[in-house]
């Protein structure tokens, strides 16, 4: 996890730009640097390091005796790199596993590029002796990307918003800064004059489809067919793979652990793998709450199992209270449910990062878009649609619990890591028939929690505990995360300005005090931005007006049954 900036053609003093470039440093604690090119006064790399692998080689913009009119800016980990190398007969120079985008950019170029990286990535690519410019962003948006490209030329890159909002240029007051799509590369001109022209923006890599890169795997050739036995046994295969993976990293590796299926099950199995490949350290978990919360309890049972060295980090409501505004400009953005479940993961980073030394942290998100997990599937119409639904989930992941576990973690200078994001598993699970896929005898994620049942990784009664939100699982049962948010809030903001809101915010206009609450912080730090969030999340097929699982009535706490 590392921040990356760049600037091409800017008609301002890039010592005065670059300070921009220090919004982002939270995402590389370790190192700075900052490289001008080459023969084009007006661009520039701004990188922060996180240092993850090869301690001595990594800083970037990374470039090799073999490529000198390579340059690369790259986030992410390449988990293939090695595989890449074998097939290939690719040389490296470092230990960088970004290395690699320049031996496969230059054996076939950038379409060829981006389909073979199995991993998570944004990257900048600069190519002086074609003069192009490349970026990319791997297929869920794990890695955020945004952009800035004016109409006379000027492009601005960054990993978050913050770094490229208050550039200065001649012909823009406020030039449009969006987010980069996931799943795509761009392909940019660049002139002598160091301004850039863009020429196509592509798709590579639709989540439906095997990767490419699968070829290359070392995992063998999964038996086919739809027999219940055989997909079990695939998505166990495949899972326990997407864990392997990434255990790549010189730096120690943590776990959160809220206690829920999905967290459980990656905590488990990265356990279990540490022990086999014999890291000697102790797998260390984390998990959030108040005092009592079904969070703490839960994940406290599963640590208990799996033989953990567990922590817990226990909150009070005034604590998550005064985090809302960090909180709200580390995520960029005002979407109500996705502020509410990253104030406990925010505080929990930054526990992890002031009190122990684990640095690479696996996490359980994409499960939920991916397996159905949400309580709302319980009420689709058919499995076609509780289909569409779930590939829906996964498009906009980088808007949502992506976005949430990205900035939450980087702004402590944590890395995460989300294999149930792994490519390889997500096509296989959406080449199930949707039938296999959906809620049953009133258990959400059935065929995940079947698929591991056997296995003896968890307890029972964690393999089958029912759906909580992660903002919900945190607060105690009586009164739940959203609740007390809702009651501070509602002395904070006066009914007048609720009932103006539409012609404050004519864009996805605030429609309870909450959410009014978070609109008023996030244009406190990115007035006019509100177009990085096209809607709100919210739960479909039920009349919900709140986001919350708590308020749907399929919703049963611990102790109602």
């Amino acid at each position: 996890m590392c921040g990356i900036w760049a600037l091409f053609g800017s008609d301002e003093c890039l010592s005065v730009q670059c300070l921009s470039a220090m919004k982002i440093a939270h995402r590389g604690p370790d190192a700075f640097r900052f490289e001008n090119v080459n023969g084009f006064t007006n661009c520039c790399f701004g990188f922060h390091r996180l240092a993850v692998v090869d301690q001595l080689y990594g800083m970037q913009p990374i470039r090799v005796k073999k490529f000198p009119y390579l340059w690369l800016c790259y986030n992410g980990e390449i988990y293939n790199f090695k595989q890449l190398q074998k097939q290939f007969g690719f040389e490296y120079q470092t230990l960088v596993d970004g290395e690699v985008i320049l031996h496969l950019y230059n054996r076939g170029g950038i379409e060829q590029t981006a389909s073979m990286l199995d991993g998570v990535f944004a990257f900048i690519l600069l190519d002086t002796a074609n003069r192009k410019v490349f970026l990319a962003r791997d297929t869920y948006g794990v890695r955020p990307l945004f952009k800035v490209l004016t109409d006379d030329g000027f492009l601005g890159v960054c990993s978050e918003a913050k770094g490229l909002i208050n550039l200065k240029h001649s012909t823009s007051l406020c030039p449009k800064v969006e987010p980069f799509l996931p799943g795509h590369y761009e392909v940019l001109d660049l002139k002598p004059s160091g301004k850039v022209a863009s020429v196509e923006l592509v798709k590579f890599h639709s989540y439906k489809d095997e990767p490419l890169h699968a070829a290359c795997d070392t995992l063998e050739t999964l038996p086919s067919g739809f027999d219940l036995e055989t997909v079990k046994s695939n998505i166990r295969i495949l899972f326990e793979n997407a864990v392997r993976k990434r255990l790549m990293a010189h730096r120690r590796i943590g776990c959160l652990l809220s206690g829920g299926l999905d967290s459980s099950l990656v905590a488990a199995v990265l356990l279990k793998l540490m022990k086999e490949i014999n890291i000697n350290y102790p797998l260390q978990t984390f998990a959030i709450g108040m005092e009592n919360s079904p969070d703490l309890l839960a994940a406290r049972k599963v640590a208990a199992h799996i033989g953990s060295e567990h922590h817990e980090v226990i909150f009070n409501s005034e604590e998550g209270i005064q985090a809302i505004e960090e909180v709200i400009f580390s995520l960029e953005t005002y979407d109500i449910t996705t502020i509410r479940a990253s104030i406990g993961m925010y505080l929990v980073s930054k526990y992890i990062r002031k009190k122990t030394d684990s640095v690479v942290i696996f996490s359980g998100e994409g499960s939920d878009e991916l397996t159905q997990g949400y309580i709302y599937f319980h009420k689709a119409p058919s499995p076609e649609e509780a289909a569409e639904e779930s590939e829906r989930l996964l498009k906009e992941l980088y808007l949502f619990d992506v976005l949430r576990a990205d900035r939450t973690t980087a702004a402590h200078g944590l890395e995460l890591r989300v294999p149930f994001l792994d490519h390889r598993f997500t096509s296989y699970y959406l080449s199930l028939p949707a039938e296999l896929r959906i809620p049953k005898n009133g258990i959400e994620k059935y065929l995940l929690r079947q698929s591991f049942e056997d296995s003896n990784l968890l307890p029972k009664e964690i393999l089958w505990r029912p759906k909580e939100a992660f903002s919900d699982g945190i607060a105690s049962v009586k009164k739940s995360w959203f609740s007390i948010l809702q009651d501070y809030i509602d002395q904070q903001v006066d009914d007048l300005l609720l009932e103006k809101a539409a012609e404050k915010y004519p864009f996805n206009p605030p429609k309870t005090k909450e959410s009014y609450y978070y609109r008023q912080i996030f244009e406190k730090h990115f007035s006019g931005q509100s177009n990085w969030l096209p809607h709100y999340w919210m739960p479909r097929w039920v009349k919900a007006t709140d986001p919350s699982a708590r308020t749907l009535k399929h919703y049963k706490s611990a102790t109602q049954e």
